[in-house]
């Protein structure tokens, strides 16, 4: 019995590109790295931001449909309908009734362009609001207030959560 050369081909050490995106995403994604981990002493502040990111998602859509709401009539009628507010009035309600929707799903995904977006809103949200706070209302500084808290405690998690995974 004569043995008859068997071609092998050599298979490839380059990943594919489903891999490469595969890894990328879990890299730059908090929830991922998460999910690789089990919980643990050692990942408690990066489980802790993680939930955080997603609380403020939910806020972030609660904000954005309030502001679809009232964008589509469902919210404010007679002498608060959309259409008699000032030109100024309507387009912060469009632009954040985007950018909150748009915020969300990046803290829902734990991703940093999420992070990116929902502090550019709150940035927005604060400096739009701000001439108002001197002569404004009490819930405009408590609005203001909780801005500033969430920002402290978003910095805080995230400086906690990047000491556990060492680079």
């Amino acid at each position: 019995m004569s043995k008859t050369p068997t071609s092998k081909t050599p298979t490839s050490k380059t990943p594919t590109s489903k891999t490469r995106e595969a890894a990328r995403d879990d890299a730059i994604s908090a929830a991922a790295i998460l999910r690789k981990r089990p919980l643990s002493a050692e990942n408690v502040w990066t489980q802790a931001f993680v939930w955080f990111l997603r609380g403020m998602a939910v806020v972030a859509i609660l904000k954005g449909l309030f502001h679809w709401a009232r964008l589509t009539g469902f919210v404010g009628s007679g002498d608060g309908a959309f259409e008699d507010q000032s030109v100024a009035w309507q387009a912060a309600t469009v632009y954040f009734a985007v950018i909150d929707l748009v915020a969300a799903v990046g803290l829902w995904l734990a991703t940093p362009w999420g992070a990116v977006v929902w502090l550019t809103s709150l940035v927005s949200m604060v400096v739009m609001m701000f001439p108002g706070i001197l002569g404004g209302s009490v819930m405009e500084a408590v609005v203001m207030v909780a801005a500033v808290v969430m920002v402290v405690a978003y910095i805080a998690l995230a400086w906690m959560a990047a000491r556990e995974r060492p680079p």
